[in-house]
């Protein structure tokens, strides 16, 4: 898989989840994820339990409560949508602060804020204790199609080539006095675009061309074996187990 490639979302540390292998922490944060979709709506209890959980990890994993409600933004367009749903959906309504709402609107409003923010505050919490490389080996190791991993591997790679690439034409670009003041500029832009397309294509073709000359066949060779013993299986099963039995008791009560 190559060197290594630390992401912005990382958080480099030395912590009990950092240790964990990254197949595990990967199968938890997945079963985490369906348990909290499985769980009734009306059960508002067990989602702040689920919460507590996904601070006791945090906490562990020695990340900032800051660090963590940073990241959680990149759920906005979400909760702009799930503000809009206790207006728009029919059925029975209700007054709030003289406003007339949708009773299913706000279950619903209420279903995707609690579920999508657990949701995307796991993920964080993976991507903040798991490098990219080890990412992708726990896909591999958990029989991922092989094909979606090389993608996945390639596209990580590759992004900050073409993202230097644009960096380049951009410097150049300014170097000649040009500056994007309005529509009349889109025309170099659509330009630079298109030359970039062309140039990651062709870099992408030498790749191609350069590993199958050295014997690439359509798999990837495993560099790392990364194991996991039972002990580490069940520290990263304690999250999606503690979360079973809230859901269970959420169906039941």
């Amino acid at each position: 898989m190559g060197a290594g490639h630390a992401h912005r979302l990382y958080r480099h540390g030395h912590s009990p989840v950092h240790r964990l292998p990254p197949h595990c922490k990967l199968a938890a944060v997945f079963c985490f994820v369906l348990v909290v979709v499985s769980t009734p709506r009306e059960a508002v209890w067990a989602f702040a339990l689920y919460a507590v959980l996904l601070a006791a990890v945090a906490a562990v994993a020695r990340i900032p409560a800051g660090y963590l409600l940073k990241r959680l933004v990149v759920e906005v367009p979400f909760v702009a949508f799930a503000l809009l749903m206790p207006f728009f959906v029919p059925g029975e309504r209700t007054e709030f602060l003289g406003l007339h709402l949708s009773v299913a609107g706000l279950w619903g409003a209420w279903n995707v804020l609690a579920k999508g923010t657990l949701g995307v505050a796991a993920s964080v919490i993976l991507a903040s204790t798991t490098e990219l490389r080890a990412l992708l080996l726990g896909l591999q190791r958990l029989r991922l199609p092989p094909l979606l991993v090389q993608i996945a591997s390639f596209m990580i790679r590759y992004g900050d080539v073409v993202t230097d690439e644009m960096r380049r034409m951009s410097v150049a670009r300014r170097s000649r006095g040009f500056e994007a003041r309005g529509i009349r500029q889109w025309g170099v832009l659509a330009k630079s675009a298109g030359a970039l397309f062309i140039r990651s294509y062709e870099r992408g073709e030498r790749v191609h061309l350069a590993m199958v000359s050295r014997g690439y066949a359509g798999t990837m060779p495993v560099i790392d074996e990364v194991t996991a013993s039972r002990t580490q299986w069940a520290y990263a099963a304690a999250l999606p187990l503690g979360a079973l039995v809230v859901c269970a008791l959420g169906w039941a009560l």
